[in-house]
């Protein structure tokens, strides 16, 4: 008899046992594949329920302050737990319209949620907040990750807030200035690794299970079940009008899984009857999903020299490729690629809506605009319709990466980069469509009179 109504349980469908959920696991500890948390649901009052969370918006409790506590039933934490809770704020990103890139696309309406409005600027706060309240449940002292950026500056956000010891392992020269600042400003031990993220990856995995390390990769379970609250955050917002497609980057593929999880609860417990369609679009540089899906393989095809521009996604081994798949097999979802081109012009349309983004981002708006003229090919397998109800998810804040947003204006998107020869000769060059260069004019009025045509 389980003493409490949450537990892991391995997704591998011929091993599938059971774990307590007080023991520090991330992987199944015979099989060593992936874990769920299973929680047992009372019996719930689905109308009730959602007027309560809506309600909830209105109230000043800090856990419904939180767009992830706010829907603290469907987190795996008794009543008495809730005294761990460590919280910044996290959640309540905002759903937008975008109408200059759903005419970019071919869509009549397209709505983007914006996880970048978070603390720290990343959809990675709603998996964080989770996560080290679980760390501090357990009384950890010490946590870690591997990172290109955004985790770290979770990580280390909420670490400061609930005063445990932080250390990131970053691959060196492969993140972001904007996010490595964050990391080191909120105090994190920050450890430079020669090697890819799938080395730095490898290493920290090894040093949580010889050590007391708590890992907060999206490995762990808990990173999920935060995660999945935006969700549930979208279909509120929504008034539980459920969209027809969501759009979601694919890297580390925590963000894909964790929806997917989720739409299975709420189907079950009969909170929708409409499943919406995942969609995980992937940089062509960095798409072992994409290569695993198009050759049927039952095992991940990673890509051992990964590398795109939109440095969040730049994962060629992604730990949660498994649950991905699942999401996409329960939606009847799909996953694509596009260009470094593409992802660019795809950001700087989203601009022109005036909603700035990370680059990783930008592959919603790129690989819906690719999908919607694939959809017109009698021989695709694709099929978008125009007047779908769609929802592109945002990961990341515009100024993670200001770099990247500069160069792309000033047209030269690879100065930035290492081996910038090495990347034209193997990307070709990336022209920027819609840049909107600075103008260096003399302090003259009548020749900015001219010049601005007024």
């Amino acid at each position: 008899m389980r003493d409490q109504p949450f537990f892991f349980r391995c997704i591998n469908q011929s091993c599938r046992r059971e774990f307590e959920i007080s023991q520090k696991l991330y992987q199944c500890p015979v099989c060593s594949d992936l874990l769920d948390i299973l929680i047992e649901h009372p019996t719930m009052d689905v109308v009730e329920l959602k007027k309560t969370f809506h309600q909830r918006r209105a109230s000043n409790d800090p856990l419904d302050l939180s767009g992830v506590w706010r829907y603290r039933e469907f987190l795996p934490f008794l009543k008495e737990d809730l005294t761990h809770v460590v919280t910044l704020g996290e959640g309540n990103s905002p759903v937008v319209e975008a109408p200059r890139s759903a005419e970019y696309i071919g869509l009549s309406r397209l709505r983007v949620k914006h996880l970048g409005w978070n603390p720290t600027g990343s959809f990675k706060d709603y998996g964080m907040t989770v996560a080290v309240t679980q760390a501090r449940k357990l009384g950890s002292r010490v946590v870690a990750c591997a990172s290109t950026g955004n985790t770290s500056a979770s990580m280390a956000a909420f670490c400061a807030r609930a005063n445990l010891r932080a250390v990131v392992f970053i691959p060196e020269g492969q993140i972001a200035f904007g996010k490595l600042s964050q990391a080191l400003d909120y105090g994190a031990r920050t450890l430079q690794i020669q090697g890819n993220f799938d080395a730095a990856m490898g290493l920290v995995q090894e040093l949580s299970q010889e050590s007391e390390l708590y890992l907060m990769n999206s490995i762990n379970p808990f990173r999920l079940e935060g995660q999945k609250t935006v969700m549930i955050e979208l279909f509120d917002q929504l008034n539980w009008k459920i969209p027809d497609r969501i759009v979601v980057p694919g890297g580390n593929l925590g963000n894909s899984s964790s929806y997917g999880k989720v739409l299975m609860e709420l189907k079950e417990l009969g909170f929708i009857d409409k499943v919406p369609r995942i969609t995980i679009i992937q940089a062509s540089g960095a798409d072992p999903l994409y290569r695993t899906l198009v050759t049927s393989s039952r095992e991940l095809v990673p890509v051992s020299d990964a590398w795109t521009l939109a440095s969040a996604i730049k994962i060629g081994r992604p730990i949660s490729w498994k649950k991905a798949v699942r999401a996409l097999d329960f939606t009847d979802g799909w996953c694509d690629v596009v260009s470094e081109g593409e992802i660019a012009d795809a950001k700087a349309m989203l601009g022109r809506d005036g909603i700035g983004c990370e680059p990783a981002s930008a592959t919603t708006v790129a690989g819906l605009r690719k999908l919607m003229t694939l959809s017109r090919s009698s021989e695709s397998e694709v099929s978008v319709d125009p007047d779908e109800d769609v929802v592109a998810i945002l990961t990341g804040h515009q100024l993670k990466d200001p770099e990247y947003t500069i160069n792309y204006h000033l047209d030269n998107l690879y100065e930035h980069a290492v081996y910038e020869n090495l990347l034209v000769e193997k990307w070709g060059k990336l022209n920027s469509t819609f840049a909107n260069q600075p103008i260096v004019v003399p302090p003259d009025k009548k020749e900015i009179i001219r010049l601005l045509e007024l």
